[in-house]
């Protein structure tokens, strides 16, 4: 048995916090859990590192964390906030001296050969971009003997991908979960949870509806992410119900893996 890191390397919205030309209480708190860089998540099994997304914030989050092995990179889905920071991935391929595999949907690999054909080519001598090679999934699989299950969601009219790792999941950027997907994230120890704002939005969970939705997977311990200048740590830690809480960036979870 080895076990299973999860470091909340961004937890904030499209935006992030604080929102440029703000000055709400969230955006010029003293909190640190309220600064907020754009949602990913660094996953590390014994020695294999795995980063979900790669946001506009990848540089900076990763020198933050101490990150300098990328084996594969897990996507959701192809919006800028997660996918613009694709190009940081060259320094990851630069200091192993080798290529990182892309996993995702039909829908975002498409995408990113469109808009990021560069980055899937042969390696130069002198590693000048990144290596990088798109693997379409459909169902589970293994990378380098670790199990790995994509989770079929709904952002607005979107197709997403969630992501079960042994007993952690990640679903973020989410507005509906189907019956088939919720089969499977049954007897989860942690799960994080799309939260956006407390009003309802078309293609993310408000907070009533992540509280709901927490409910009904029922993981033991639920951690909002995605969370918009709306939603100030402290208050939203105090409506929170038992077994349920906001992240902040920087946040690290651990709990046993059995490949």
């Amino acid at each position: 048995m080895s076990t299973l890191e999860v470091t909340i390397l961004g937890c904030g919205s499209s935006s992030g916090t604080p929102a440029i030309g703000c000055h709400c209480p969230t955006c010029t708190s003293s909190d640190i859990r309220n600064r907020r860089t754009r949602t990913s998540a660094y996953v590390r099994v014994g020695t294999t590192g795995f980063l979900i997304d790669t946001g506009p914030d990848l540089r900076q989050q990763a020198l933050r964390e101490g990150i300098t092995r990328v084996d594969a990179v897990l996507y959701t889905h192809p919006h800028a906030d997660h996918l613009n920071g694709i190009d940081d991935l060259r320094a990851f391929c630069y200091v192993k001296k080798g290529s990182i595999t892309l996993y995702g949907n039909a829908f975002t690999l498409d995408n990113i050969r469109t808009r990021f054909g560069y980055a899937l080519q042969p390696p130069s001598p002198v590693w000048d971009k990144p290596v990088l090679m798109p693997q379409e999934v459909d169902g589970p699989f293994e990378h380098a003997g670790v199990a790995l299950m994509p989770i079929p969601l709904r952002h607005g009219t979107w197709p997403c991908l969630g992501w079960r790792i042994g007993n952690m999941a990640w679903l973020t950027d989410v507005s509906d979960i189907p019956e088939a997907s919720l089969a499977a994230l049954q007897g989860l120890d942690v799960l994080f949870l799309d939260c956006l704002k407390h009003d309802p939005y078309p293609s993310h969970l408000g907070v009533e509806q992540a509280f709901q939705w927490a409910g009904r997977i029922g993981a033991r311990r639920t951690v909002l992410i995605h969370m918009t200048h709306q939603l100030a740590f402290a208050e939203l830690q105090a409506l929170c119900p038992p077994g349920i809480e906001p992240g902040h960036d920087g946040l690290k979870v651990a709990l046993p893996f059995t490949a």
